[in-house]
């Protein structure tokens, strides 16, 4: 068995740049009032068309479970950060919407989201490399997480049709 296998070593410092990573960048969505998981909700929604997702797909992009995925929608709405809108079409469905609230809370915390990233992760890269591991990390996550897209790109049209 060969410990210095080089798939055990891209795995353990992919591992160690995420959690390194994101402490670096926690003391700015901290001091926004958001965690990590609020974060990647509000910034999510504001990603998508409408501003807005499918509760499932939401879950599906985040890998929470269906109640976890409720749990953070609930707390966010009770801040007025987001808001839930019916499904015209489906019932049974509803979506998770950003509110303006959540909107500015976003743009209070990406000034220096943005300055962070770039001190601890983009700008330590090279021309062409930051463009060169995005097609990277795209090509792997699209198989270990394919449903990390789910509803991004016909939701509000769908929904608006």
């Amino acid at each position: 068995m060969d410990f210095d296998d080089p798939r055990l070593t891209a795995v353990g410092l992919l591992a160690e740049t995420h959690a390194g990573l994101m402490a670096r960048l926690q003391p700015a969505l901290s001091a926004a009032g958001l965690s990590e998981v609020d974060f990647e909700t509000v910034i999510r929604l504001a990603r998508s068309p409408g501003q807005r997702l499918r509760m499932s797909d939401l879950a599906a992009q985040t890998e929470l479970s269906t109640s976890g995925v409720t749990r953070v929608v609930d707390r966010l709405e009770r801040e007025g950060l987001v808001a839930r809108a019916a499904c015209s079409s489906d019932r049974r469905a509803s979506y998770a919407v950003l509110t303006d609230a959540g909107r500015k809370r976003l743009e209070s915390v990406l000034p220096q989201h943005l300055k962070d990233i770039e001190e601890w992760f983009t700008g330590l890269l090279g021309e062409g490399e930051l463009e060169t591991f995005l097609t990277t990390l795209r090509k792997i996550r699209d198989v270990v997480r394919p449903c990390a897209t789910a509803g991004a790109h016909d939701t509000y049209e769908t929904e608006r049709a």
